[in-house]
């Protein structure tokens, strides 16, 4: 029987190790402060922002939460982010995306100090990652390093195969890999016989965004399966496809009138696999407490 990958589990042992740091750092120094903007009024990234402020708050660390309407302008959210970058009582900035299409992404990523980026998206921490230098790491991917190494997995000399290039989570997630001594292939778009290429994964990473799209076709039998997809179902005959051989997803269908299910096919990846992470409740958590983990570690680095 597959062994399920616990991120909530994992989640709350980070937090707890980050508990006395943080008492450490309040008593000495200050609290570490972690600041999150939020540009417009998507529900979904209110959400994630919302959870990021609450653990902040549950951890005993400085949160403040800037909120901006959707008309900004870059000119005016860069003069946000000097002002934040000069705060001495702020050890994290995270600016949600997406930002509005008026809003230059990439000038608003390269204003942020790289020792205030906690999301590790800077090109310098994306180059001390490449160097497996010491540097933020971005939170998704560092997580799913966490809990494999929690769990007992070792990637060395396994072969790891990710579906999706993103520098979010596919380009960095595979240099993590690499950097753990795994045979790293990253698949897209333009890959020729995906299912041939993931079948010959050990460890299988989905991050493509494409709801159930790996079925068991994609799985070898006895691969660990990260799925990192996040993909809510609100049709019917949607949801019964993807409950096939995993019946509590159209039970759960039928009680709120959606599901969330992630990049693999929950039944076929439970079929097969020989421990996998379930959508919701494995991946997620964890890019919370690799974000508070970055805040606390910015911190003891500015105050050393």
């Amino acid at each position: 029987m597959a062994r399920i990958l616990d991120g909530k589990a994992v989640n709350q042992a980070i937090l707890e190790e980050l508990k006395p740091r943080i008492q450490r750092l309040s008593q000495e120094r200050r609290r570490p402060g972690l600041a999150v903007i939020l540009v417009g009024n998507n529900p979904a990234s209110e959400i994630y922002v919302g959870s990021k402020v609450r653990t902040c708050s549950e951890l005993g660390m400085l949160s403040e939460e800037l909120r901006l309407p959707d008309t900004i302008t870059t000119a005016e959210l860069l003069a946000h982010l000097d002002t934040l970058n000069r705060r001495d009582d702020i050890d994290g900035i995270l600016v949600q995306m997406p930002l509005p299409r008026q809003v230059d992404s990439r000038a608003v990523l390269l204003a942020i100090r790289p020792d205030k980026d906690v999301d590790g998206f800077h090109p310098f921490n994306v180059g001390q990652l490449v160097a497996n230098a010491p540097a933020p790491r971005a939170c998704t991917p560092a997580g799913v390093m966490e809990l494999l190494r929690r769990s007992g997995i070792d990637p060395a000399g396994q072969e790891a195969v990710i579906v999706g290039r993103s520098d979010i989570v596919g380009k960095p997630m595979a240099l993590l890999l690499l950097h753990a001594h795994a045979t790293v292939t990253i698949c897209h778009s333009k890959t020729k016989d995906l299912p041939a290429v993931c079948r010959r994964a050990d460890i299988l990473v989905a991050a493509i965004g494409r709801t159930a799209m790996l079925t068991a076709d994609y799985i070898k039998p006895g691969a660990v399966v990260i799925d990192v997809g996040m993909n809510r179902i609100t049709g019917r005959a949607e949801a019964e496809r993807i409950s096939r051989g995993a019946p509590a997803k159209l039970a759960a269908f039928e009680k709120h009138g959606s599901v969330l299910v992630g990049d693999v096919h929950p039944g076929d990846m439970a079929e097969l696999a020989s421990a996998y992470t379930p959508v919701p409740g494995g991946v997620g958590p964890l890019t919370i407490a690799m974000l508070m983990a970055n805040t606390v570690q910015s911190a003891e680095l500015r105050l050393a």
